[in-house]
C-alpha cells in the first residue's frame, strides 16, 4: 500500500548512471570526491598550515605558510515584511444590538444615516419582502436584508414545508433559521452595516416571536408591524407562487392572528392604498420615532 504524504523524493543514484532527470547534480569540482558510506567529512585545518617543502636545489628563505582568511559573520540581510496575500480580513466579534440612544439635539433623528436593526412583522402578504428590499436598497448608509423564508428555504432536501402540515420538523426548521438571521444580523451591525428581518411573528407566542428575535439580535432591534387589510392581503397572496402562496382560509387565519397586535405597543403601518416606496417613507418616520422613544416590548 502506498501513502501520498509530502513531496516525491528523487529515485536512488544507481551505479554506472548519472543523476536522474529532473534532479539537479550537486556542484562538484575537479578531483574532489563523496566519502563513502562509512567516510565522515573530513574536519577542517584547526592550526596554521605548514609551508610546502622547497623544491631540490632551493637556497633561498622558505616560504611562509599561508594564512587564512579571518572569520566573516554572515549577515542576513532583514527586508521588509511579507504581506499578508491570502485575502483574510479580520472581522470584530459580533454582539447584540444596543438600544439606540436618544440624541441630545432637539432636531427629529434621521434613520437613514444611522446604523438599525428593523424586524418588519406581518402576515403572508402584507409586503414585508418588497418593503424590506426597496428600504433597504434606497438608504444611505450600508443595509442588509434578511429573510426568515429565504435562509429557511436553504434546506433543499428533507424541507419540512408548514403547508403539508405543522410538525416538528417545520418547528424546528424555523427555529434553525431564526437562529441562522439573528447570528447574521449581528455580524453585519458588528461592522457597521444596518439589516432588516423580515418574518410572521404572531402576538400569541410571545416567547418564540418577539423572545426570540430579541435573544438573537438584542435589545436595540426595532421591531414594526405591517398589516393592511384582509382584502389586500388576499389578493396580494393570489399573486404568488410556489409554497410562499397560501390557502384563503390560511392567509385569513394568519391576519385574524396578527390583529392581536393592536394595542401592543408596537408601531403598525397600515399599508393598504400605499405602494412599496410609500411605505418605506412610513416607515422611516415611523422609525425616527422608534429612535427617539424606543418602544416597550
Amino acid at each position: 500500500m502506498q501513502h501520498a504524504v509530502g513531496s516525491p523524493l528523487p529515485p536512488p543514484h544507481q551505479p554506472g548512471h548519472g543523476p536522474a532527470a529532473g534532479w539537479p547534480p550537486a556542484a562538484q569540482h575537479p578531483g574532489s570526491h563523496h566519502p563513502g558510506p562509512h567516510q565522515g567529512s573530513a574536519p577542517g585545518p584547526q592550526g596554521p598550515v605548514p609551508a610546502p617543502p622547497p623544491p631540490p636545489g632551493f637556497t633561498g628563505a622558505p616560504p611562509s605558510p599561508p594564512v587564512p582568511p579571518p572569520a566573516v559573520a554572515q549577515q542576513v540581510p532583514m527586508g521588509p515584511p511579507v504581506p499578508d496575500t491570502t485575502g483574510h480580513v479580520p472581522l470584530p466579534p459580533g454582539g447584540p444590538v444596543a438600544v439606540p440612544s436618544t440624541p441630545q439635539a432637539p432636531m427629529a433623528p434621521d434613520p437613514g444615516a444611522t446604523t438599525l436593526a428593523v424586524l418588519l412583522i406581518g402576515p403572508a402578504g402584507a409586503g414585508k419582502t418588497s418593503v424590506a428590499k426597496y428600504w433597504a436598497d434606497h438608504r444611505r448608509v450600508p443595509t442588509a436584508h434578511i429573510s426568515l423564508d429565504d435562509v429557511r428555504e436553504w434546506v433543499r432536501s428533507g424541507f419540512a414545508d408548514p403547508q403539508s402540515g405543522w410538525n416538528d420538523h417545520s418547528e424546528a426548521q424555523y427555529r434553525l433559521a431564526r437562529r441562522t438571521c439573528g447570528f447574521a444580523a449581528r455580524n453585519f451591525l458588528a461592522n457597521g452595516i444596518s439589516c432588516i428581518l423580515d418574518d410572521a411573528v404572531f402576538p400569541d407566542r410571545p416567547v418564540v416571536g418577539l423572545g426570540g428575535w430579541k435573544r438573537h439580535v438584542g435589545p436595540g432591534l426595532l421591531p414594526v408591524v405591517l398589516l393592511p387589510g384582509l382584502d389586500i392581503v388576499l389578493e396580494r397572496n393570489a399573486e404568488r407562487r410556489g409554497n410562499r402562496r397560501l390557502s384563503d382560509e390560511e392567509v385569513a387565519r394568519i391576519h385574524g392572528r396578527m390583529a392581536g397586535w393592536y394595542g401592543s405597543g408596537l408601531p403598525i403601518i397600515d399599508n393598504s392604498q400605499l405602494d412599496v416606496p410609500g411605505t418605506a417613507r412610513v416607515l422611516d418616520e415611523v422609525l425616527a420615532r422608534s429612535i427617539a422613544s424606543p418602544p416597550k416590548w
